[in-house]
C-alpha cells in the first residue's frame, strides 16, 4: 500500500507516517530525512544540496524527483511507501504520477492533514524546545506555512478530485487522527 500525507509543517505528517509504518511494515518516504542522508553521504547529489542551501535555494524537484525514483523503484519498498510531506508541488505530483506509471504502482490514500496557522505555530513552539530545531522560531514558521500554503494548494486541487483523497482534521489529537486513518484503511 502506498500512502501520501501532506499538510503545513508542524501538521503532524511526520507522526502518522511512523505510526503506518510500524502498522503496515512500510518504508517512510521524507524528502527532508533523505536530502540529509545524501549530505552525510558526502555523495554527488549531497554536494549539489549544500550547494544550493549554501546559496540560499530550494532543494531543485530534479534532485528531489532522482531520489523518490531510487526509492520507488527499490524493489523491497514496492507498494509500501508512505510518502511523508512528498509531494509539495504540481510538478512533484505529476513527476510522481509518471514515475508510478512507469514502475506499475500506485497511490492507494492521499490524506491532507488541514491544521489551522495558530495550531501550527504552537506545536511547532513545543518541537523547538523538546527537539531543540534551529528552523523552528516564529518568523520561519510563519514564513514556511504561507510559502507551503501558496505551493502546495494546486496540490491540494490536483488530488482531492480523487476518491481515495481524504481531508482530515489536522487540529485534532495524534490519536484521533490515527484512528481516522485507520478506519480509512482498515487497519
Amino acid at each position: 500500500m502506498n500512502v501520501i500525507l501532506f499538510g503545513p509543517p508542524g501538521a503532524g505528517k511526520g507522526t502518522q507516517a511512523k505510526h503506518l509504518v510500524k502498522k503496515l511494515n512500510n518504508f517512510q518516504i521524507s524528502t527532508g530525512d533523505m536530502l540529509r542522508d545524501e549530505i552525510k553521504k558526502n555523495s554527488k547529489i549531497g554536494k549539489k544540496i549544500v550547494e544550493d542551501m549554501n546559496d540560499g535555494r530550494f532543494v531543485s524537484d530534479e534532485i528531489v524527483n532522482v531520489l523518490i525514483e531510487k526509492a520507488l523503484f527499490d524493489p523491497n519498498k514496492r507498494n509500501k511507501l508512505i510518502f511523508d510531506g512528498y509531494p509539495r508541488s504540481l510538478t512533484q505530483a505529476k513527476n510522481l504520477e509518471k514515475l508510478l506509471e512507469k514502475s506499475n504502482q500506485k497511490i492507494d490514500f492521499v490524506f491532507y492533514l488541514n491544521v489551522n496557522k495558530n495550531i501550527i505555530i504552537q506545536r511547532i513552539e513545543q518541537r523547538k524546545v523538546l527537539e531543540n530545531r534551529s528552523d523552528d522560531d516564529l518568523r520561519t514558521i510563519t514564513k514556511r506555512y504561507d510559502k507551503y500554503m501558496e505551493t502546495t494548494k494546486p496540490v491540494l486541487d490536483f488530488y482531492s478530485k480523487n476518491s481515495n483523497f481524504h481531508e482530515l482534521d489536522g487540529n485534532s489529537k495524534i490519536e484521533e487522527i490515527t484512528a481516522k486513518i485507520n478506519s480509512f484503511i482498515n487497519v
